[in-house]
């Protein structure tokens, strides 16, 4: 019942006279009491300032102030007769230094240059209720008249929610006025905030104005006890404000139910802004709560937040089930941020994510933090740059399960997909050389080793590619000469194994980004040679040329192609890839006994369904393999009917190729079964 029937009644005196009569002696305070404003309000309130407090209602502010010590000459305005009264008797001779004077803050009396501090607790947010004319022109006025009664190097203090219209034309109007404007956020724990979304104080200092451009000095404070970081304009601090207020909302959110989706945010770096953790919150609600398994934080090992377990919502709901914890903080460590091991990074997190807590958490519990085999994992970039096509992309080497380390190349626009991997190889000593004794010092991690294992396929999409020529009809499991088309290089893994394996393979290479040729050859041991021809080329306009000039030239088409375009739900191919009129220029391209094979990654189900039409369109025969934990389809298109298989068939003919590719000599890995990797293919 004390509430205003239109926001612009918190302008007038007559309701503020109705509200302090009905609301009594009780003291009301606006966004927080004192013993939480106190560490910032200390900062900028000196015991000799002349203090005036704008719209001081019948808050205990001022008398606190006066009480502890932190200040005397403090003067009380407001527009309510009703409310002065009331302070007048309550105050009285206890104060005698402390005076309440009925005034208006847009019409003041007092002289110029009067106050070494104006301190505001809630008066500019309920003035300013909305953006219309009227409303601005008397916040234009009112801030006015503070510049006025303040002197130079005084400072206007204005305790408020900072929703985002308020907060911009306090920036705007003081940082134009010359003024050095800082914004705190006044911390406050989860026991005692009043509000849901947090309460700040903008700090206001005024300077003489300088003609001309001076450069605005725009700061804030996240907590009280930080120092205040520089930003680049108006803009840019309300947006910081804004995310913090979005994450006060998500914490009251999590403390108090469950949530039905995993909820991911990043927190950043204080010096250069950039992300520095990112959390998943999982709570599993089949987990059964006890004392001891409401809450964990899982720190991921660093390289390995690509991994399924880690880098998707299924495997992540996965791992919090595992755990047996009903609600599973993970997080991952970001590539060129420093980490002093587990229990730095256990220190710079405990408080934060406790505010991420679950409802029903024992008081004073003991969150446990979980990793993989205890440590935050090895992770070294090895090249960093930006290409004109595929935008900034990192090289780094990263230590996988157990000994084995892994080269990556990562595309930083969809950094939590590997782009290519190759495994390293674990250095040898060289023939009559000693291995050094233990140094009793603590070692230092491990540096990886350079080699690239290129026998090794690490994707399991690659490996499903390579038992698609199994596919390839003769009496030869391995035919000669074998000619492919690969579109899209990567690292080079995929061509370079075929080549390897395949001791007859002529290859051909369309890469559309020059920078990617210059990564493959640098770091993934890529090479050149009379079986193997890379064309700097659109694979779209290589395709159509070679239609048209040399037709029936390929055993085996294979794209393995990603699309620049993140607002598709398919990332590879690209569409046009997938058209029927340039599948149509692929099946031309192929001799009649080949096989065309593709990689889709497609989320959208309407479009890979359309894919899969067009796809049946052009290639009479058709067979499937779902790549498990990822997102990947291996589709294998042949341009005959003739000869289809069935599982026992593929099967028998991929053993029949594995068998020809294990040569004497010539490293396998076990884990290259290809019959087993084609026993869930489908036939569509």
């Amino acid at each position: 019942e004390l509430l205003p029937r239109r926001p612009g009644e918190f302008a007038t005196p007559r309701y503020w006279d109705r509200f302090f009569r009905q609301r009594g002696q009780r003291p009301f305070e606006w966004y927080g009491a004192f013993p939480g404003l106190c560490p910032v309000l200390r900062k900028y309130v000196r015991p000799r300032d002349k203090v005036l407090v704008v719209g001081c209602g019948n808050s205990e502010l001022s008398e606190q102030m006066y009480d502890v010590g932190m200040c005397e000459d403090i003067v009380n305005i407001d527009i309510s007769d009703a409310v002065i009264r009331q302070m007048q008797e309550r105050s009285g001779s206890k104060r005698p230094k402390m005076s309440y004077l009925l005034m208006d803050v847009l019409q003041m009396d007092f002289p110029d240059a009067h106050f070494q501090v104006v301190l505001d607790k809630g008066t500019l947010d309920a003035i300013l209720t909305d953006e219309e004319e009227a409303t601005l022109a008397k916040v234009d006025k009112m801030f006015a008249e503070i510049s006025r009664v303040l002197q130079v190097g005084g400072r206007y203090l204005c305790v408020s929610l900072a929703q985002a219209h308020v907060l911009k034309k306090a920036v705007e109007y003081f940082s134009q006025e010359g003024w050095v404007v800082r914004v705190h956020q006044v911390a406050s724990s989860r026991d005692e905030q009043q509000f849901v979304l947090p309460v700040f104080v903008y700090v206001m200092t005024k300077f003489r104005k300088i003609p001309g451009s001076a450069p605005q000095i725009l700061e804030i404070c996240p907590e009280e006890q930080d120092k205040p970081l520089r930003v680049e304009s108006a803009e840019r601090l309300v947006a910081a404000v804004k995310d913090r207020q979005h994450y006060a909302l998500l914490c009251s959110q999590l403390s108090k139910t469950p949530c039905a989706e995993q909820v991911s945010l990043d927190l950043c770096d204080k010096e250069s802004g950039r992300p520095r953790y990112t959390l998943h919150v999982v709570d599993s609600p089949s987990v059964k709560p006890s004392r001891d398994n409401h809450f964990a934080i899982f720190i991921i090992p660093q390289g390995r937040e690509t991994e399924w377990l880690f880098g998707t919502e299924e495997g992540r709901r996965q791992l919090a089930a595992s755990a047996g914890f009903g609600r599973l903080v993970t997080v991952a460590l970001h590539r060129e941020q420093h980490y002093e091991g587990m229990a730095g990074i256990q220190a710079e997190l405990s408080g934060k994510v406790m505010e991420l807590a679950p409802p029903g958490l024992p008081a004073r519990q003991q969150v446990p933090f979980l990793s993989v085999g205890g440590d935050i994992g090895v992770r070294t970039v090895r090249h960093r740059d930006t290409s004109p096509l595929s935008g900034e992309y990192v090289v780094e080497d990263v230590k996988g399960d157990g000994t084995c380390y892994f080269r990556r190349l990562i595309f930083l626009r969809n950094r939590n997909v590997v782009q290519s991997e190759a495994r390293l190889l674990a250095p040898t000593p060289l023939p009559g050389q000693k291995k050094r004794r233990k140094d009793k010092k603590k070692p230092s991690p491990a540096e990886p080793p350079a080699a690239i294992d290129k026998s090794y396929l690490c994707c399991e999409h690659h490996r499903a590619m390579v038992a698609g020529l199994c596919l390839l009809r003769g009496p030869d499991p391995l035919p000669a000469p074998l000619t492919v088309l690969v579109v899209g290089l990567g690292g080079g893994s995929l061509p370079l194994f075929v080549h390897d394996y395949f001791s007859q393979a002529c290859m051909t290479v369309v890469e559309i980004d020059p920078s990617m040729l210059e990564v493959a050859t640098r770091w993934f041991g890529f090479s050149q040679g009379d079986r193997m021809r890379v064309h700097v080329s659109d694979g779209l306009d290589y395709v159509v040329k070679l239609a048209a000039e040399a037709p029936a030239q390929y055993d085996a088409v294979m794209f393995d192609v990603d699309s620049k375009d993140l607002t598709v739900g398919m990332s590879c191919p690209p569409p046009a890839f997938v058209e029927k009129p340039f599948l149509q220029k692929v099946k031309t391209i192929l001799k009649p006994e080949g096989v065309f094979v593709l990689n889709l990654v497609c989320r959208d189900a309407r479009l890979k369904e359309s894919v899969l039409a067009t796809l049946r369109e052009v290639f009479p025969l058709l067979y499937a393999r779902r790549i498990e934990g990822e997102v990947n389809e291996i589709l294998f298109c042949q341009p005959s009917p003739e000869g289809r298989l069935d599982p026992t068939e593929l099967g028998t003919r991929a053993r029949a190729l594995e068998g020809a590719l294990r040569q004497p000599g010539r490293p396998w890995d076990s884990s290259y079964a290809l019959a087993d990797m084609l026993q869930a293919v489908k036939i569509l």
